[in-house]
């Protein structure tokens, strides 16, 4: 089963050492935001993230599904 390409969008932009946590994930920075994105393998995969999101403290805007 191939990964599908997800898209974070996170308010503020992220230092190196938080990155780092989502090493799996290529990122690009934005004025006043973060765009974490990559293949994720599964719905366990995709909640993992959103829970590192969280226990970060990061304000989570927007996930979304990359079209193939």
């Amino acid at each position: 089963m191939a990964a599908t390409k997800y898209e974070f969008r996170i308010r503020g932009r992220l230092s190196e050492p938080v990155l780092e946590r989502f090493d799996s994930l290529e990122s690009e920075l934005e004025r006043v935001e973060t765009i974490l994105h990559g293949p994720i393998r599964d719905q366990a995969e995709l909640h993992r993230i959103i829970e590192r999101v969280q226990n970060l403290g990061l304000e989570l805007i927007e996930v979304r599904r990359l079209p193939d």
